[in-house]
């Protein structure tokens, strides 16, 4: 491999939706059938969500990623044929393996770029971006294709309305270049084990049967007490490590878990509300998606633009957490 360049930088993002739009009343309407009581106001209450985009039954999560990572790569100008890394991150993979990356790669017509999957739950993207900034860092890869996609719904208890009205369905990327200039320009990830029970989908596929509990379950408080001081703890290392203020931050992308999270998050840190993107009443909780999902977005509509710094930061099950401060 030629000699890198020494930094990397988002040259494109892309993101792709399933089509089926889920809101809060046709939920309730669709729990009510199964004697489970909610309502869009409880929802809209407890979480800020308003509606979430669900993948019919049998779409897989590769086919998510897939068309995410072509926007990206048509927003970057970059051919498949460039990608020498593609990450992906994701909790809901098509198999046990093969990696979904290998499955996009070969929806994408790319042969030879090294290719796996990075599962860090809603923390997954950020751990994936960080990951291919070290690759292109240290020489090992030129163009990365950086992947968060999920379809949460397959691993829903929707007899469960603590935990299914939270999550939708979806994908976002990153086209990640080589660069003479700094993109990437701090990163921190943590983990802590212990709390691996707060937030846990604890079944799995053994000798041809499925063993333990197959459904996503959490204990919302733990989790909401967690998300707030790790992100706060996270957010200010990475600043200070990149030698930049909080107030210098344009635009902060913390993962789309809960309204409230995302605003006791912004009060702690000093940061105001209009400078946070929130997604979370649009596309609910996407996991390993949110973050790219929402990047993506406010590029887009004109919010996020080139030369402003973002600070995208993700925290879920592990426990896992972690910030990316990126110049655009």
């Amino acid at each position: 491999m030629s000699k890198s360049l020494p930094y990397s930088r988002i040259v494109g993002t892309g993101s792709f939706l399933p089509p089926r739009v889920v809101t809060n009343d046709a939920l309730a309407a669709d729990m009510a059938t199964r004697q489970i009581e909610t309502s869009d106001q409880w929802i809209a209450d407890r979480t800020g969500i308003r509606q979430r985009y669900l993948a019919e039954p049998g779409v897989k999560t590769s086919a998510l990623a897939t068309e995410a990572a072509r926007r990206a790569l048509a927003d970057a100008g970059v051919d498949a044929s460039e990608v020498d890394l593609i990450i992906l991150a994701t909790s809901t993979p098509d198999f046990i393996f093969p990696s979904t990356a290998c499955l996009v790669q070969a929806n994408l017509g790319n042969k030879g770029a090294a290719a796996f999957d990075v599962m860090a739950v809603c923390s997954g993207f950020v751990y994936a971006l960080t990951t291919a900034d070290c690759f292109i860092r240290a020489g090992r890869a030129r163009c990365a294709l950086v992947i968060g996609a999920e379809v949460f719904s397959s691993i829903l208890d929707w007899n469960d309305r603590g935990t299914c009205v939270l999550f939708g369905d979806g994908a976002g990327a990153v086209v990640l270049r080589a660069s003479d200039t700094p993109g990437i320009l701090a990163a921190q990830l943590q983990a802590d084990g212990s709390l691996a029970g707060i937030l846990s989908t604890a079944g799995t596929v053994a000798y041809g049967q499925v063993t333990g509990d197959p459904f996503l379950r959490m204990d919302g408080q733990a989790v909401f007490k967690q998300a707030v001081t790790v992100l706060d703890r996270s957010a200010r290392g990475v600043v200070a490590e990149a030698g930049v203020s909080l107030a210098d931050v344009d635009w902060l992308i913390p993962h789309q878990a809960n309204l409230r999270i995302l605003t006791f998050l912004a009060r702690k840190l000093g940061v105001p509300l209009e400078k946070v993107v929130i997604t979370v009443d649009i596309h609910a909780n996407t996991s390993a998606a949110s973050v790219p999902l929402a990047l993506d977005l406010a590029r887009r509509d004109g919010r996020v633009k080139s030369g402003q710094l973002v600070l995208l930061q993700g925290v879920g099950g592990g426990f896992t957490w972690g910030s990316v401060l990126v110049k655009m």
